[in-house]
């Protein structure tokens, strides 16, 4: 079953904040701090998992249990990256399916040729408007829980301008999409364009890196969204931070620095549900 937080808060009016995952750790982590949704990330999940670009090289196979994985572990909604729905329509039905069974809350589809690319990289192509909202009508189509949200994302902007993004979100949102991402615009007055001309929630994509300004949440919702994704900042941070240590390792000889941050092991063991473990092996102990 989806989680219906993700509807009850766009119903109110509250903007959402949702940092992405991209893996188990993050998810734990995320668990902690107390987010009531999070982002399964295309490309952040399949370079954790696989050591691979987001090129469309995983396959839905390996992504829906990723995904299904990321729910087990999260104690928030997901919002989940479908990419391209993984072929044709049949595939889409599939797919919306598949992840809706999985427990994900929302499946983000996108208009890219498949094999998709990385929204924030070059020689990305898209399908004909035409053919994503078939698309979008299969997966709504497709869903069994009317708390199961479907996102329309366009990738229109870099090939074709902005004026044809717009008429693509357009006609998925007559297609039957609960919200639609504009992906990659190059400015805020782009951003604020957009908010203006739909009544259906916006999705903001704050990548880090990306070719969208990043922008405080509160603007963000000034502007005219309603959710922003933050895909690739707890995978950013963490790199940083294991190059670092490691490159103190390799030059010191030595794990621990009072200049690097490190987690508690016991504290880490705890989220990780081995307390749980510890109670089992207690009252089961022989």
């Amino acid at each position: 079953m989806a989680n219906p937080i993700l509807r009850q808060k766009l119903d109110a009016g509250e903007f959402i904040v949702v940092p992405g995952v991209q893996d188990m750790i993050a998810t734990v982590v995320a668990n902690k701090v107390g987010f009531d949704i999070v982002y399964g990330s295309g490309y952040w999940l399949t370079a954790s998992a696989l050591g691979l670009p987001d090129a469309g090289i995983a396959t839905y196979t390996e992504m829906v249990d990723r995904m299904r994985t990321v729910v087990r572990t999260s104690n928030a909604a997901v919002i989940a990256d479908g990419d391209t729905g993984y072929g044709g329509l049949l595939n889409v039905h599939h797919t919306v399916r598949g992840y809706e069974a999985a427990g994900v809350t929302a499946i983000q589809l996108e208009d890219q040729e498949f094999p998709k690319k990385c929204g924030h990289t070059p020689f990305k192509r898209c399908v004909p408007a035409v053919d994503m909202a078939e698309k979008i009508k299969v997966a709504v189509e497709a869903r069994q829980d009317k708390n199961f949200l479907v996102i329309a994302r366009t990738d229109a902007r870099a090939g074709q301008g902005f004026d044809e993004a717009m008429r693509r979100l357009e006609t998925y949102a007559e297609a039957g999409a609960d919200i639609l991402f504009f992906e990659a615009p190059q400015s805020e007055e782009e951003m604020r364009k957009a908010c203006e001309l739909f009544d259906l929630p916006m999705m903001a994509n704050m990548s880090n890196g990306g070719k969208t300004p990043i922008l405080p949440a509160k603007v963000l919702a000034e502007i005219g969204y309603a959710l922003a994704i933050y895909p690739a900042m707890t995978s950013l941070v963490a790199a940083a931070a294991m190059e670092r240590a490691l490159r103190h390792l390799k030059a010191e000889g030595v794990s621990q620095s009072p200049d690097i941050p490190m987690s508690d092991f016991y504290e880490f063991c705890d989220l990780i549900g081995f307390q749980e473990v510890w109670d089992f092996e207690k009252r089961w102990a022989r």
